[in-house]
């Protein structure tokens, strides 16, 4: 009796436990199972600047037998951020998949421009089902300003020179800006804006989170003592702006004058001789002058040799000697002829114009009276012979 009530009970639950096991199956087979959506993009995690635009390109894969018709939208982002869904040009929020086959989205997202540093997590999903995480690095705090930056504040030169400054202006704003340009320089300076190198602005447009290259050009006076001057520059607009410390240090100004001890500039030389002619080099600036060379413009055959040729150094306010040989062509004729002197450095140079008159030699003046002799004392003969008949 016993085991006819036993046996039907452990049959039940032998029937039992192979349902619960089927099911189980089942349900492990289902967990595990090949999501008929999938989402693919190679970068998931990307480090960026604020405000900087991250751009996605994802695949949307359809793994089952029939076509999908798949809703897309992003969550976890706050308000200040932008993203945008497109296909093509178009901006999509569901896109058709064909069995076994893939569709291409772009996701676009913008970094706030105010932000704090760190990791930012969020979610492209696809359907109900799908979700492919993404993370965005900000490296640094958003600044939400304008910067005003050089590679190199300070420049050194004569007073002469002309100091160029290449500086960016950046509007990390989320508003086009129109900047006015303006600085703050010593009486008798000059400063200039360019904008793309060759345009003269005073004042330049910068769109949101853009930045505009602008050349400075400082012009200081020929005659200002040599030291060290703050150009402030500053770049403003209606509710923002930056200001741009530079630097100009002068090591003096050049200058140089070429002339005779006299302060004549003229003299005469016998064709196919010589002229030496004593030069004055002057430095006329506050900084000293070094390896002055010497050359010179002549009419054809003429040279012209200088001793010494070249002055090492020449302190500020100094004079130094410089002798020059004129030799002229031997063929040269009566005449005046025009004789060109430069002194020059790398700083600055100097010229003289020298006015050389040239005379035949003696000998010639002397043949010419003989041959003059010679021809009346001919004619005093003829009339003496012939002048009876």
């Amino acid at each position: 009796m016993l085991a006819y009530v036993f046996y039907p009970v452990g049959l039940l639950c032998m029937m039992i436990s192979g349902l619960r096991a089927d099911t189980t199956s089942r349900a492990t087979d289902t967990l595990h199972a090949t999501p008929s959506i999938r989402l693919y993009t190679p970068y998931t995690k990307i480090s960026v600047h604020p405000g900087q635009s991250i751009t996605y390109a994802v695949d949307v894969m359809n793994n089952s037998h029939v076509t999908q018709n798949v809703d897309l939208w992003v969550s976890g982002l706050s308000p200040a951020w932008d993203y945008s869904l497109k296909s093509g040009s178009w901006d999509i929020r569901q896109i058709a998949v064909l069995p076994g086959q893939k569709e291409s989205v772009t996701l676009q997202v913008t970094v706030p421009l105010r932000i704090n540093k760190g990791a930012y997590r969020f979610y492209l999903h696809a359907g109900q089902k799908t979700v492919l995480p993404l993370t965005v690095i900000v490296t640094q705090r958003g600044i939400y300003k304008t910067a005003f930056t050089t590679d190199q504040p300070n420049l050194e030169g004569a007073a002469n020179s002309t100091f160029t400054f290449n500086t960016t202006l950046q509007n990390a704003t989320a508003d086009t800006q129109l900047y006015a340009l303006n600085a703050e320089v010593p009486p008798g300076w000059d400063i200039a804006f360019k904008a793309n190198g060759y345009k003269q602005v005073a004042s330049i447009l910068v769109n949101p989170n853009s930045t505009q290259n602008l050349t400075i050009e400082v012009h200081p006076p020929d005659q200002v003592p040599a030291g060290k001057y703050q150009i402030p520059v500053m770049a403003s607009s209606g509710n923002t702006g930056a200001e741009l410390n530079l630097e100009v240090v002068i090591t003096g100004n050049y200058g140089m004058t070429l002339s005779t001890p006299s302060g004549l500039l003229s003299t005469d030389v016998t064709a196919g001789s010589e002229r030496t002619l004593k030069l004055t080099v002057t430095n006329t600036g506050s900084a000293d002058l070094k390896k002055i060379n010497f050359s010179s413009s002549t009419p054809t055959n003429w040279d012209v040799t200088f001793d010494p040729k070249t002055i090492d150094e020449l302190p500020a306010g100094k004079t130094a000697e410089v002798s020059a040989v004129i030799k002229a062509d031997k063929h040269a004729i009566a005449g005046d002829y025009l004789v060109t002197i430069r002194a020059n450095t790398n700083e600055t140079s100097a010229k003289a114009d020298f006015r050389v008159t040239v005379k035949t030699p003696m000998l010639w003046g002397w043949i010419g009276i003989l041959i003059i002799l010679i021809a009346l004392a001919s004619i005093y003969y003829l009339f003496r012979k012939y002048g009876r008949r």
